[in-house]
């Protein structure tokens, strides 16, 4: 006899005291051997280094930062699609490197992802229908009764009419589509949802309105979030804590408005000046810090300091020995940089 479908809304999601946060990353890398040049030689390229990260069950953490700096990276490893080169990553206390693959298939019910581009990541030759139950065929949880309830209990909450079960993907705009990837994901009752880039494809219209419904189904269901993004004022609006991520390092985590109203690494000063402020007045009179330079290549980042090439307050130790993250600012808040906090 097959296992019952869990409830399509989970439990508040609030812990009891000394449970363990959710998702836990621990000193987690990654890194890849790539071909570089004309000859063709092979090197390392470290996508992502040493990150420490925690998310509370009903929380959201923002990881922000520019292209290439390992926030899709490591995004993949919290999902299990990618083992990481060193560290660990802990679901509800639990290494999900020791996972069976029955372990990690039950994690599939638990984890889900939300992609950057709705369109690419749907069946264009599958009605909205079979999207939607394909989870509960792959997880062995269809009912011919009780799963189609539940399919249009779906579309209720992603706002969506229950006549779209009959459309394909390409018969809806890029909004609506993303409507339907995000219900495909919560499909199981995921507790987890790491959504990677979810409206960078989407107009500014729609944007607004698919972060305010992943919010209000945060609410409602309890579930926690690993938001991933380059758009700081989404983050902002999205998230509890915060990660600035550089040269595939956290070079800055604590309470998202902690950082906002005091950031302590040069590199998120730099980022949160140039996010516009929506009075005019104070939009003229701040001073923007502009970042000369480019991102660092990953296979060949410079000695101490990763941004250190870039960065306008550098001094001799910052070229040579790496910084680690210490207390700077308010309680919780923390920075990789040899001068934070007035040190």
């Amino acid at each position: 006899m097959t296992e019952a479908p869990p409830p399509l809304a989970p439990a508040t999601g609030v812990p009891s005291l000394g449970n363990p946060p959710l998702l836990v990353t621990v000193q987690v890398s990654k890194t890849y051997l790539a071909r570089h040049g004309a000859a063709g030689r092979r090197v390392e390229v470290q996508a992502v280094s040493e990150i420490d990260l925690s998310v509370e069950r009903g929380d959201t953490f923002g990881l922000v930062g520019e292209t290439g700096s390992g926030k899709s990276t490591l995004g993949r490893l919290v999902l299990g699609l990618e083992k990481p080169s060193a560290g660990e990553v802990l679901l509800d206390g639990s290494r999900i490197s020791r996972f069976s693959r029955a372990e990690l298939k039950q994690m599939r019910r638990r984890v889900q992802v939300v992609f950057q581009d709705p369109y690419e990541s749907l069946n264009p030759y599958m009605t909205v229908e079979e999207i939607l139950e394909e989870p509960f065929k792959i997880h062995g949880l269809y009912r011919k009764v009780e799963t189609p309830q539940r399919i249009g209990d779906l579309l209720d909450l992603v706002r969506l009419p229950r006549t779209a079960l009959r459309r394909m993907p390409g018969q809806f705009s890029g909004g609506q589509q993303q409507r339907i990837a995000i219900a495909r994901a919560l499909s199981l009752g995921a507790e987890l949802l790491v959504a990677d880039e979810p409206t960078a494809a989407l107009d500014v219209s729609i944007q607004a309105q698919i972060l305010n419904l992943l919010l209000d189904i945060q609410r409602e269901r309890g579930m926690a979030m690993l938001l991933i993004s380059h758009n700081l004022a989404v983050v902002r609006h999205m998230s509890t804590s915060l990660g600035v991520m550089y040269g595939g390092r956290i070079i800055e985590t604590g309470r998202s408005e902690d950082i906002y109203r005091s950031p302590q690494h040069p590199y998120s000063i730099a980022l949160l000046s140039a996010v516009p402020v929506a009075n005019p007045r104070r939009e003229r009179e701040r001073q923007r810090v502009r970042i000369a330079g480019d991102p660092p290549d990953p296979a060949h980042l410079p000695p101490g300091c990763p941004f250190h090439p870039r960065c306008w307050m550098a001094v001799d130790r910052c070229r040579v020995e790496r910084p680690k993250l210490r207390p700077a600012g308010a309680p919780g808040q923390q920075a990789a940089c040899h001068l934070a906090g007035g040190q």
